[in-house]
């Protein structure tokens, strides 16, 4: 299969303008991500410290191998070198111009070190997986589908050419965002790619925080991927594995870290007293439930569950890294009452706190009734709610009350 060219990242307009003001940035996010691609094209020279004759100068006098470079600068791999961190701030101190010094590489580094010596001189920037916009080539609405929903303005979504069903969104969903996986591999080939991933995130990637038993920690990322996108008590997930509540702690901090697993926090209001407060854990990618549970578009089309769940964390992935396109950077909550009466799957403050929000439905013909819980905070809020939608499987956007669209999920992209 031929390789495909470069999939745009909505990031790249963000990064080339943080890179144009500040002299250092850093790339976060998931392996296989996508970081050094994208960072690539932003450098005159690269500098790959995983390799061991480019390591050897940085190892042996890293200011001055870092003087030698042409810039802008790739450092990938940098926790190879973590010595690099240190030159890298030296030089900022010296020459603080805009677009010297570009990093990449693993969390690794940041959590083994005593001190980050890149504080006030490298700002991190967040990368994900590819979203269906990316990997469409259909970049041209920036990704920013949350500000087009806070407009209430139905006639802001479009549909692209290909409307998916429900079996065509699960489609997507399971073959996730890793460039390597979706871009360059598919069936069987995709599959083996999926399980080495998990693999090694289990195995040699959990050894940042020390030795750990792979067998008890894949458990538990099989009890995480069972109830993705959802409130289950932290106690049903490490009974499920067979842990008790520090290790399952231990393991949440550590998925985090290695940005595969997302907490989702509870919004709050004082207007709003019993609220749940409890956040929502989520797979960043839902193919690594695919790969955890051994799940195809069929098994999953018999699980009722399995598919608002995955429909759910789907829709997350794909707006997720358009919190990264702006300094005010918003935050997606959920929202559900003590006593269960009223839930929402998603919701995000834009500015002046007014509220979108979210209900990811299974369903090709939304009424009324599944809109219920977003004209309940639509009353509550008042002019604060700027709109809700019901986020559908089926093939057209309408308007199912005042503020309160239904839209295709595919809108998201379109």
């Amino acid at each position: 299969m031929g390789r495909p060219d470069y999939a745009p990242r909505l990031v790249e307009d963000r990064l080339a303008e943080l890179f144009g003001e500040l002299p250092a940035l850093l790339l976060t996010g998931p392996r296989a991500a996508g970081k050094t691609t994208t960072a690539r094209r932003h450098a005159k020279a690269v500098v790959q410290l995983d390799r061991p004759g480019e390591a050897a100068a940085f190892r042996a006098d890293p200011d001055a191998a870092l003087r030698a470079q042409s810039e802008p600068l790739l450092l990938d791999e940098w926790q190879t070198v973590p010595e690099v961190l240190g030159a890298v701030k030296r030089a900022v101190d010296a020459d603080s111009r805009p677009g010297r010094f570009l990093l990449t590489g693993s969390v690794r580094g940041e959590l083994e070190a005593e001190t980050w010596p890149g504080t006030g001189r490298i700002v991190r920037l967040r990368m994900y997986g590819l979203t269906v916009a990316e990997i469409m080539r259909s970049t041209t609405g920036g990704g920013r589908f949350l500000e087009r929903l806070g407009s209430g303005d139905p006639d802001a979504f479009a549909l692209p050419a290909a409307v998916p069903d429900l079996a065509g969104y699960l489609d997507l969903a399971l073959a996730g965002g890793y460039p390597e996986a979706v871009l360059r591999l598919s069936g069987d080939a995709r599959r083996a790619w999926l399980d080495g991933y998990l693999d090694q995130l289990l195995t040699r990637d959990s050894e940042i925080l020390g030795p750990r038993d792979p067998a008890r920690l894949r458990r538990y990322f099989q009890a995480l991927a069972l109830n993705t996108a959802g409130l289950a008590e932290h106690k049903t997930l490490y009974e499920a594995a067979a842990i008790n509540r520090k290790t399952a702690a231990a393991y949440d901090q550590l998925l985090a870290n290695l940005f595969v697993l997302d907490f989702v926090p509870a919004w709050s209001s004082n207007r709003l007293s019993r609220l749940v407060r409890a956040s929502k854990r989520y797979l960043v990618d839902p193919s690594l439930a695919a790969a955890a549970l051994r799940l195809d578009t069929a098994s999953v089309m018999r699980d009722g569950d399995l598919i608002g769940r995955l429909l759910d964390t789907f829709v997350a992935a794909q707006i997720r890294p358009e919190l990264e396109l702006t300094s005010a950077t918003p935050t997606l909550f959920h929202l559900r009452e003590k006593d269960g009466r009223h839930e929402i799957d998603l919701l995000a403050e834009l500015a002046a706190t007014n509220i979108v929000a979210l209900e990811v439905k299974a369903t090709a013909a939304p009424n009324a009734t599944d809109a219920r819980h977003l004209v309940w905070l639509r009353d509550t809020l008042g002019e604060r709610f700027l709109a809700g939608a019901i986020m559908h499987t089926g093939p057209r956007p309408f308007v199912l009350a005042d503020r309160i669209l239904a839209l295709p999920i595919c809108t998201i992209w379109g």
